[in-house]
């Protein structure tokens, strides 16, 4: 009997993330279609708990790349595994986040805060997969732990 039937999950091992992938073309309507995929890879595997705040991270990512990524569009690229989800958005910029002083009058520059307060950790590395500009773009990543042991994070 395969682990699939039998309950076990991950179906091939603790070890081994499920992956998904979603191209956003740069269109106004990517965040939104970013965060309905998102929440259903969540749901799936039943992680209720953390879908508010990386549905709320994948906006806050795929927006920056529409607003700010020249180019052909951003990958979202989510991995699920027994310890933890880990959420990338890459694009073909090269520039790099940085925090900036927000007045409340500002509608922007509340992202990156806003990764600070939900993700367990959050990061970049340039480097983007071939077609969103290769060496020259960027991945901005976030992990959310979800074994208990490693004490769960991100209920907004």
């Amino acid at each position: 009997m395969s682990n699939v039937l039998n309950g076990a999950w991950p179906p091939n091992g603790p070890a081994v993330p499920h992956s998904y992938t979603v191209f956003c073309p740069p269109l106004e309507t990517s965040p939104r279609i970013a965060r309905h995929f998102t929440a259903t890879v969540l749901r799936s595997h039943h992680l209720d708990d953390l879908a508010d705040a990386v549905m709320l991270c994948t906006s806050e990512l795929v927006t920056n790349a529409v607003v700010h990524a020249a180019g052909v569009g951003s990958l979202l690229w989510l991995a699920v595994s027994w310890a933890e989800v880990r959420l990338t958005v890459y694009d073909g910029n090269t520039a790099l986040p940085r925090t900036r002083p927000v007045s409340e009058a500002c509608e922007t520059g509340r992202g990156l805060p806003l990764l600070d307060a939900l993700a367990t950790e959050w990061g970049a590395t340039l480097g983007a997969p071939l077609g969103l500009g290769g060496t020259e773009g960027k991945g901005i990543w976030c992990r959310f732990d979800r074994h208990p042991a490693y004490g769960v994070r991100g209920s907004v």
